[in-house]
C-alpha cells in the first residue's frame, strides 16, 4: 500500500490544494486500473482525518481501491461564485480529472465513487447526484441533510458555523436554494431513475441532530421509488460509528478482496 501526500494548482479554487492518495500498488501482480474512491472530509476537519479516525488505509488495501483524500475547508463543497471558489467543480471535475492522469485509476463510471460524512455526507450526496455521469456510487454517513434548518437560520446561535450569515456565505441567497443545485431533492428529482448513482446511507440512532433528517430524506427516496441502501445502528456523531460504517459501506460495494503483505497482516 502507497500512502501519498501531494499538491497541484487548481484552477476551480484559484491556488494550491494538498490531497492525500491511498494505492495498494504493493502486490506482485501487474498495474490495474483501480477502482477509486473519493473521499471527503466533515467540518473542522482535513484530508488527513479519515486515516487518523478510520481504518481506511487496510481495507483499501484488501480491496485494491484507490481513495482520494482532498480538503475542503468548512464550505460544503458547494460552489462559491463570489469568492472564485469553485468546490464542487473542483470535486467533480478537476480533481477527479487530475488524479485520473496522475495515477491509474479507472475512468469507468461504474468504477468511481464518492463519499464524506457529516457536512460532506450531503457534500457527497449532491456532488454524486450533480455529477452522476462521473460517480457510479454515493457513500453518505450522519448526512447533513438540513437545508430546512439553513433556510430558518438566524444568528443567534453561539456557533459562528450555524449562523444565518455562516450559510449565506456558503450557499448565497437562502431563499433560492430550494430546487438550485444545492439541493439534494431537487437533483433528485430531475435526474431519470438510471442516471441515480446507487447510494449507500447509514447514521447513528443517537446522532441527536442528524438522525431525524436521514430518515427523512430516506423517506422520500422510498416514496420516490429510488433504489438505496439505508442503515442505521447504535453511535453518535463520532469516529467510533464513522469507523464501523465506512467499512460496511466497502462492503455493499461488493470489491474485490485480496490480502497484501503489511503489518497487519504477516501471516501469508
Amino acid at each position: 500500500m502507497a500512502y501519498l501526500t501531494c499538491n497541484f494548482f487548481s484552477k476551480s479554487l484559484m491556488r494550491t490544494v494538498n490531497i492525500n492518495v491511498v494505492l495498494p500498488t504493493d502486490k506482485e501482480n501487474e498495474i490495474k486500473e483501480y477502482k477509486t474512491l473519493y473521499l471527503l472530509h466533515g467540518i473542522y476537519g482535513s484530508q488527513n482525518d479519515w486515516v487518523h479516525g478510520t481504518r481506511i488505509e487496510a481495507w483499501a488495501q484488501d480491496h485494491n481501491l484507490a481513495v482520494v483524500m482532498p480538503s475542503g475547508e468548512n464550505k460544503f463543497y458547494v460552489d462559491h461564485p463570489k469568492s472564485n471558489a469553485y468546490f464542487s467543480k473542483f470535486i467533480g471535475e478537476e480533481l477527479v480529472s487530475f488524479t485520473r492522469r496522475s495515477f491509474p485509476l479507472s475512468t469507468k463510471r461504474e468504477d468511481t465513487f464518492i463519499g464524506g460524512l457529516s457536512m460532506v455526507g450531503y457534500g457527497a450526496m449532491v456532488n454524486g447526484l450533480k455529477y452522476h455521469e462521473t460517480f457510479g456510487s454515493i457513500i453518505a454517513l450522519s448526512s447533513a441533510f438540513i437545508l430546512e434548518l439553513i433556510v430558518r437560520s438566524n444568528d443567534n446561535s453561539s456557533n459562528p458555523l450555524h449562523r444565518r450569515s455562516y450559510y449565506e456565505s456558503i450557499f448565497g441567497n437562502l431563499d433560492e436554494i430550494k430546487g438550485n443545485d444545492k439541493d439534494y431533492i431537487a437533483l433528485v428529482n430531475r435526474l431519470e431513475l438510471s442516471q441515480i448513482p446507487d447510494i449507500y446511507m447509514a447514521c447513528g440512532t443517537e446522532d441527536s441532530l442528524l438522525y431525524r433528517f436521514n430518515v427523512k430524506f430516506h423517506q422520500y427516496l422510498e416514496q420516490k421509488q429510488i433504489p438505496h441502501t439505508f442503515e442505521t445502528g447504535p453511535g453518535g456523531h463520532d469516529w467510533i460509528f464513522w469507523d464501523t460504517y465506512i467499512k460496511r459501506a466497502l462492503d455493499w460495494l461488493e470489491l474485490e478482496e485480496e490480502k497484501g503483505i503489511s503489518s497487519g497482516n504477516v501471516n501469508l
